[in-house]
């Protein structure tokens, strides 16, 4: 059975030794200004998360889940938050404990699946921050249920997540044509759906196997687990065809009721 845990583990240290624009670290003068108050981080590519968004977090337990790089986890240290970087790739982790060591920041590194948080106490967190990284793993579900289980009532979940048209289309003729042509169904993922000489090129490469999700499973998944949404925005990328017709990510703030 193929173990996709193990290998998007191993592509995304890859990613981290490449230079992916997810895995630079932050510079001192970003954590500088953080430890005065002066902050901003993204979900999605593009738009920072506002902030209105964030409870109050300083003196408190946050946890940064499948975020490491190098960056959310070390600003939202140098904010004053208590943080927790919990991510599949050591390598990622690493990039955390880079800035943390460089700026004295206090940083706990858990290396682990997003769907599985056992080793995490019930209630433990005032914040979760969970940009876009659930499109690596194939079920989206058991990451709602595990962040409702260690927010504290009242705690707050943000999540960047990609929007599922994103998948439909042929992405041979999208990457090297420039063509949007439909291809696919939704959910898509890349070991099914993938013509297998392309499937087979990305496991030499060891480029990131994607999973889509359907909307029901991105809101409605939350919503299952037992959170209320109220917080909700659209973002794209750059200089990116798919983003000149629609919004390619998005981002959800949910609470866990009181």
């Amino acid at each position: 059975m193929f173990d996709i845990r193990a290998y998007n583990r191993d592509a995304w240290n890859k990613q981290v030794d490449s230079g992916c624009v997810w895995s630079r670290p932050v510079d001192h003068d970003v954590i500088e200004k953080a430890k005065k108050g002066d902050w901003e981080i993204v979900l999605t590519p593009l738009i920072s998360v506002p902030n209105n968004w964030y409870p109050d977090f300083k003196g408190k337990n946050v946890l940064c889940l499948a975020s490491g790089g190098g960056q959310q986890a070390p600003i939202l240290a140098a904010a004053g938050g208590l943080v927790t970087s919990f991510d599949n790739s050591p390598q990622q982790l690493a990039q955390d404990h880079l800035v943390a060591q460089r700026e004295g920041l206090s940083i706990e590194i858990i290396e682990g699946d997003m769907r599985d948080l056992s080793v995490l106490a019930d209630g433990h967190f005032t914040l979760i921050f969970h940009p876009v990284s659930n499109i690596f793993i194939p079920d989206i579900l058991p990451v709602w249920k595990e962040a409702y289980r260690v927010l504290e009532p009242g705690g707050v979940l943000l999540s960047g997540l990609a929007n599922p048209i994103n998948y439909i289309f042929d992405f041979e003729k999208y990457d090297h044509e420039k063509i949007l042509e439909v291809r696919h169904k939704i959910p898509y993922n890349d070991i099914d759906d993938l013509p297998g000489d392309v499937l087979e090129k990305f496991k030499l490469e060891k480029t990131p196997l994607e999973f889509s999700h359907t909307l029901e499973e991105l809101i409605g998944g939350q919503i299952q687990a037992g959170f209320s949404i109220t917080g909700f925005y659209e973002d794209k990328f750059e200089n990116d065809l798919m983003s000149e017709y629609y919004p390619t990510f998005f981002a959800t703030r949910a609470i866990k009721p009181r």
